[in-house]
């Protein structure tokens, strides 16, 4: 064999032996690459709530009036509370919410500075072209435990959500108001909120752990330091899990109020 010849073969050993080496890292980047995919957190559909009315009719329109703050902190951002339940409005399938901004703005060209009766209440609806009202209040706050209370009733626009006129008289309610006719004191005492809810969420309760582990669940990485638990960490995303979960007790109200089936509550 000549020189030439056993250069040529050498040449032609070392390039296949860097050819397999190259391979080889190249199915061991594969394999890792592929081990890492499977062993990614696989993504699941939050719990959201769900409109009790018949869907045939269309999404139902709701505005959130800012709630009061009646927990005797100033801690306590109403604003900032009543958008989260604007949001978890907007987030319910069959639901839509008109923003706070547009509530306040109709609110301020009525001249209402608040909504203290059903009427008031029912005035705005009409005036905004919505079906339904949410007034309400924070009955508790404390951003260190955390804790928060929210009080909140459904009113509806007559004709709209099943809300027909109740004509039942209360004879109590017109003693001695000989002064009002009775078909106008009828229509006051009739008109009251559709369905109220009052939660109060205390973050040592093991329960409301448990909600919100459950609210968490398609909403936070699993895989991250804190997990569900960066809801209770964070006074913001706690107030959208209080949010979350008053609404959902009202929308259980109304479920029964109207008779539909449970088990529609909430879906994923």
């Amino acid at each position: 064999m000549t020189s030439t010849q056993s250069m040529l073969t050498r040449r032609a050993r070392s390039a296949s032996r860097a050819l397999a080496v190259t391979l080889g890292l190249l199915s061991a980047v594969l394999a890792l690459a592929g081990c890492r995919g499977s062993s990614a957190p696989r993504l699941t559909p939050p719990m959201v709530n769900e409109s009790p009315y018949d869907p045939a009719a269309g999404d139902v329109l709701w505005a959130v009036v800012p709630l009061r703050n009646e927990s005797g902190t100033s801690l306590a951002d109403p604003l900032i509370l009543s958008d989260k339940v604007v949001s978890a409005v907007a987030e319910a399938r069959g639901l839509r919410c008109l923003p706070l901004n547009r509530t306040l703005a109709t609110m301020r060209a009525l001249e209402l500075p608040a909504i203290r009766t059903p009427a008031e209440a029912q005035a705005l609806a009409r005036a905004l072209g919505a079906d339904g009202v949410l007034v309400g209040s924070i009955t508790a706050y404390d951003p260190y435990v955390p804790t928060i209370g929210l009080t909140i009733a459904l009113h509806g626009r007559p004709g709209a959500m099943n809300a027909s006129p109740d004509r039942t008289l209360d004879a109590r309610a017109l003693t001695g108001r000989t002064d009002e006719p009775a078909s106008q004191a009828e229509g006051n005492f009739s008109s009251r909120p559709l369905s109220v809810a009052a939660e109060h969420y205390d973050g040592k309760n093991h329960q409301v752990l448990l909600d919100v582990q459950a609210y968490a669940n398609g909403r936070s990485d699993p895989t991250s330091s804190l997990g569900w638990r960066r809801y209770v960490a964070s006074m913001d995303l706690y107030q959208e899990f209080a949010a979350h979960r008053v609404l959902s007790a009202l929308l259980d109200h109304e479920r029964r109020r109207i008779g539909t089936p449970a088990g529609s509550a909430q879906r994923q």
